[in-house]
């Protein structure tokens, strides 16, 4: 097993999946999927599993693909609508909107937290030089960060508005973490990526990064490292740094 450190004298970057690792809205995604779906599923399927369906099938992807995956497990197609449909309707866009105003309404009466570890150990990335960045399916990404008060802590921010607006596909492709090795400057081959979605870990590994942490929330570990892990934590506490990182060379 691979030793649970990032050596900055590799590794110039971080690149953090937003949600689950830096902050804490998983569970918030989770509890507004499982009702939005729950509704839709009466007298179609059985209930939205919130740990076992989210983790599979909608966690780290983009809202509307997160829809069509799980519904393909179900074995149900829905039409796709529009972007105008209402919140709710039973379509795939309708769908993505009632779970984005269930989600909203849980961030303006809760807020959002940040995981104190991933605070630490940006701060202490930044402290030996390395570039950080942060990476969001979310619509909302950008506010997420800034809700938790940590977008200070990041060089380089991409989430689902950039990737509507630059047509950058959702992970697994590794598209949007491209991106934001793009922004800090270096090839993926010296940046490391964090992450705890499923799909997240895939896109890192698909896109040649020099090492993929994965954040085991759970019992999820082996699946973790059978979709390619480099390192696997269950805390970013667990996770050290070692060296600094040398400026670049003519």
């Amino acid at each position: 097993m691979s030793e649970p450190v990032i050596d900055l004298t590799s590794i110039g970057a971080v690149v953090f999946g937003a949600d689950g690792v830096v902050t804490d809205t998983a569970r918030g995604h989770a509890a507004a999927w499982k009702h939005v779906f729950d509704t839709f599923l009466r007298g179609r399927s059985a209930p939205f599993d919130i740990r076992d369906d989210y983790l599979r099938h909608v966690d780290g992807r983009p809202r509307l693909d997160g829809i069509r995956t799980f519904l393909a497990s179900r074995g149900i197609t829905a039409p796709e609508g529009s972007p105008d449909d209402e919140p709710g309707a039973p379509t795939v866009h309708g769908l993505g909107l009632a779970k984005d105003r269930c989600f909203m309404e849980q961030v303006e009466e809760y807020g959002v937290a940040a995981f104190p570890s991933a605070v630490a150990l940006l701060h202490e990335l930044r402290r030996r030089g390395a570039r950080t960045a942060a990476v969001s399916a979310s619509l909302h990404g950008r506010k997420m960060i800034a809700s938790a008060a940590v977008m200070h802590l990041f060089d380089a921010t991409v989430d689902g508005g950039d990737a509507a607006l630059l047509n950058l596909p959702g992970r697994p492709d590794p598209a949007l973490f491209a991106e934001a090795a793009h922004r800090l400057g270096l090839p993926a081959a010296r940046v490391a990526v964090v992450e705890s979605a499923l799909p997240g870990v895939e896109a890192g590994v698909r896109g040649g990064f020099g090492l993929v942490v994965a954040v085991a929330h759970g019992d999820r570990a082996e699946e973790l490292r059978a979709r390619g892990a480099h390192v696997v934590v269950p805390d970013l506490g667990d996770l050290r740094v070692r060296g600094r990182v040398l400026p670049l060379t003519s």
